[in-house]
């Protein structure tokens, strides 16, 4: 017998300023404070030169343009963005949000995932999606979702990786930067956070943290 939801009355959007973890925190978008660490992660001399393909925007090479970039996504609240700073050097190194909001019907996504060199196949990556993930389901969010190109095959392993159940592809379904873009569409849902988000814990308490480790605990967590 499905459970009745006759009682469902919504959630509250998000509204944390900060989210602590281990290695990183979780920071609302600032760009005051923010500006020239991202600038620097995100367009320096060492950023990840395909950091920008399967994105709507970017890349910023005029300062100026990055400023009024940033400046869009701070100024709302849906994507509501946070910033990801490392915890060991106190610098800023990637951004990404909360989006495509309906409290009405628990629904939330994490997108604009946009981390610097720095952060990427590390254990500060996985726990800043780790970090949204436990806030979406602690407002009581039934659906958690993850939406990318499906050419991008990097979004779609850390999909996988993170412990997200694949549903199917959206055809046709946007033109971004000229090009045709079908989506590729992830979710946990609550009844599965319990088991995804111990993958996540006990991976992320070991001294010696590897990706196909979390692959694999995230597997034996969701059966």
């Amino acid at each position: 017998m499905p459970t009745s939801l006759a009682d469902w009355k919504g959630v509250q959007p998000p509204s944390v300023q900060t989210l602590e973890g281990r290695f990183i925190r979780l920071e609302k978008l600032d760009p005051a404070r923010h500006g020239d660490d991202l600038f620097k992660a995100l367009q320096g001399p060492g950023a990840d030169p395909k950091l920008w393909d399967y994105l709507p925007y970017g890349p910023f090479p005029e300062r100026s343009a990055f400023n009024d970039w940033l400046n869009n996504h701070a100024a709302h609240s849906d994507p509501y963005f946070f910033s990801v700073i490392d915890r060991a050097s106190g610098e800023v190194q990637g951004i990404l949000s909360l989006m495509s909001i309906v409290p009405a019907q628990g629904r939330i996504e994490i997108g604009h995932v946009t981390f610097g060199a720095p952060m990427q196949r590390s254990p500060k990556s996985t726990e800043a999606i780790y970090l949204l993930a436990k806030e979406s389901f602690a407002l009581g969010n039934r659906r958690l979702e993850w939406k990318c190109n499906n050419a991008n095959a990097r979004s779609k392993y850390a999909a996988e990786r993170l412990g997200f159940s694949f549903e199917g592809v959206f055809r046709q379904h946007m033109v971004v930067k000229g090009q045709n873009r079908d989506t590729a569409w992830y979710s946990i849902l609550d009844s599965e956070w319990p088991a995804v988000a111990a993958g996540f814990e006990k991976w992320l308490s070991d001294e010696n943290q590897t990706d196909s480790g979390q692959r694999k605990g995230l597997a034996e967590c969701r059966g």
